[in-house]
């Protein structure tokens, strides 16, 4: 694993770690977290797609784990957007020719959704992990944040809970543990960005037509399985496949039976690379 910075815009200095397999890779995976996380939380993940032949990058989001920022806070998403266009053209400069792919995980899926929108030209296939495209809140408390969100941008609003991530009480226990996950709530800014954001992508949906995964778990409790239903019935791809996972948790990638989740991901994206399927080592 290599670790690194790169300037993010408004000069921040922004971390990401990459994985390369010994032999020259099939393809690249972007990963783009979600709240209350960084690129540490898919050392993993990464690992199996390097043993599959893939070079995996991880950035932290400003903000979160290692990057610079105000914990947790974002003015609109497309400034996270932006961090992920400066990682995905890192990456594309040094794995020149090969398809790039873009994981992102629950608010990192609504980030990457937007990325996409203005970039499918340059990503072979997107993959939205328990996307939070719909969240189990009344539209009153949506439109409330978004309200507070105007009069007090930085106040700390919105907190998850670590047990709602995972069924592994491990993984539960290394969350509560980790020094870079920040244990505080959001601030109505970030959370209102993110809402504004879903209520225009349902609308921008049908625009996106590059292949898509999509992936939840019935038993999500941070986010709503129903948003993913919803974007794969919208998405304009005719190369679009949605797997729930029945009584998974909102981390799948760190949950109970994550290597089964593992094993569809990276049979999609190795069959979207144009490579034939690698033996894993």
């Amino acid at each position: 694993m290599m670790e690194e910075y790169f300037e993010g815009s408004r000069g921040l200095k922004l971390f990401m770690r990459s994985w390369r397999p010994q032999s020259t890779p099939r393809g690249v995976v972007m990963i783009v977290h979600g709240l209350m996380s960084h690129s540490g939380l898919y050392e993993w993940a990464a690992d199996n797609l390097v043993s599959h032949g893939f070079a995996v990058y991880a950035l932290d989001l400003r903000g979160h784990g290692k990057s610079e920022g105000e914990f947790y806070f974002a003015e609109t998403v497309d400034q996270y957007v932006d961090d992920v266009a400066n990682a995905v053209a890192i990456a594309k400069s040094r794995e020149p020719g090969l398809p790039i792919f873009v994981l992102g995980h629950s608010a990192g899926g609504v980030i990457s959704c937007e990325y996409a929108l203005g970039h499918q030209a340059d990503i072979a296939g997107l993959v939205c992990e328990s996307a939070a495209h719909e969240v189990p809140a009344s539209e009153f408390t949506l439109a409330a944040l978004k309200g507070l969100s105007r009069i007090a941008p930085h106040l700390h609003v919105f907190r998850l809970k670590d047990e709602d991530f995972s069924r592994d009480p491990k993984f539960v226990e290394k969350m509560k543990a980790d020094p870079l996950v920040h244990h505080i709530a959001y601030p109505s800014s970030t959370v209102a960005a993110l809402v504004r954001t879903d209520e225009r992508l349902k609308n921008e949906f049908p625009k996106i037509t590059l292949p898509v995964l999509i992936v939840h778990g019935t038993a999500d409790k941070v986010t709503s399985p129903s948003g993913s239903k919803h974007f794969y019935e919208r998405a304009g791809s005719t190369d679009k496949t949605l797997k729930l996972y029945e009584g998974h948790y909102h981390d799948l990638l760190n949950d109970v039976d994550r290597d089964l989740v593992m094993a569809d991901m990276t049979e999609w994206i190795t069959s979207h690379s144009g490579a034939p399927a690698a033996t894993a080592r």
